[in-house]
């Protein structure tokens, strides 16, 4: 609630200045030091006098790390936001109930069946085969966990964590075999999925995250009012004339597509989609008109500093981004589970 008494337009004004520096911040670190003005120099004045070595670790493995970086932390928290607000539930996130296993699982398959065609058509492999089948493998988890979890007095909570507890079980075995037999080359690019990292970051990515991120965001935020009625539960909603089951089915799709383009390009990330959305209610209260653009600009700054982070721990070493998230949103979820312990079964 802490945001409801500055206007909206100010409060995204300071988080979006605040993503910005921080942005700014993280093209500076890694194993070659550069200054936060060499920073800015490199990408504000294309005839700067940096040597050319710093500009091409600046603007083309750095600047793309960081904006991909922003822009899965922004999907993974609008599509936990959403996957909450669906389910009336602070415990739903894409992560907790199997959903980014049941992607990666896809992605790994991708990996392993098409590893010869992935050096002469890369763009194959990372336009339509590895996000294809991570999209649907996200679909089918998710769909699976839905009907499981959802009868005729509600969603089960406690269902959808145990389906999700199995998903996650039977994709890491799935992966596990995928390791298994597996080439060398195989094995350095499932190591990706299996832990996250942005270190491979490409524009060809990007441009696919940024249009995901803007498709999402759009819809979504149409959905805001509908998503604000189910709060108030499932036949209110309906007697105000919103088609639930029509829209629960069009999310549900459009967040797996979300969830599996992100780890198609990052790997496993999780706890982004459970922590941001909490954090965004706790500023500015539950309203979905406030809380998607809120969760996207703050999942981008909590990624970014994640990723940071994880390249300092160990430096030169780099940990992945995704242990930095969980070791991040593994407390808040247990904490979560004491709130609803009264109220889970």
């Amino acid at each position: 609630m802490l945001l409801r008494s500055v206007p909206l337009k100010t409060s995204m004004l300071g988080l979006g200045a605040t993503l910005a520096f921080v942005a700014l911040f993280s093209i500076t670190v890694g194993p070659m030091n550069i200054s936060l003005a060499d920073s800015a120099a490199s990408l504000l004045q294309p005839n700067n006098d940096l040597a050319p070595h710093i500009n091409l670790v600046i603007q083309e493995i750095r600047l793309p790390r960081t904006i991909l970086c922003m822009l899965i932390g922004a999907i993974l928290a609008l599509c936990g936001a959403v996957m909450q607000g669906l389910f009336r539930n602070p415990l739903a996130e894409p992560g907790i109930i199997g959903v980014s296993a049941g992607a990666a699982l896809g992605a790994a398959l991708a990996i392993v069946l098409f590893s010869e065609l992935s050096l002469q058509y890369p763009t194959f492999m990372n336009f339509a085969a590895v996000p294809v089948f991570a999209f649907l493998g996200g679909a089918l988890t998710t769909l699976l966990v839905y009907k499981l979890g959802t009868g005729k007095f509600g969603t089960s909570v406690t269902i959808m964590l145990l389906a999700g507890v199995a998903i996650s079980a039977l994709s890491g075995a799935g992966i596990g075999f995928l390791n298994f037999i597996a080439d060398d080359q195989m094995l350095r690019d499932l190591s990706l999925w299996s832990m996250g990292s942005l270190a491979g970051a490409k524009w060809s990515g990007i441009l696919l995250a940024a249009v995901t991120l803007v498709a999402l965001f759009i819809v979504f935020y149409r959905q805001a009012m509908s998503l604000n009625a189910l709060l108030l539960g499932e036949s209110e909603a309906q007697h105000l004339g919103i088609p639930v089951q029509k829209l629960k089915r069009k999310l549900i799709l459009l967040t797996a597509a979300g969830v599996g383009i992100t780890v198609s390009l990052s790997g496993m990330i999780g706890f982004i989609g459970l922590v941001i959305p909490h954090l965004g209610r706790m500023l500015a209260g539950p309203d979905h008109r406030v809380l998607l653009p809120l969760s996207a600009v703050l999942g981008a700054l909590l990624l970014t500093a994640a990723d940071m982070f994880s390249r300092v721990v160990l430096a030169p070493a780099e940990l992945p981004v995704g242990i930095v998230t969980a070791i991040i949103g593994a407390p808040f979820f247990l904490y979560l589970l004491f709130q609803q312990k009264g109220r889970i079964l």
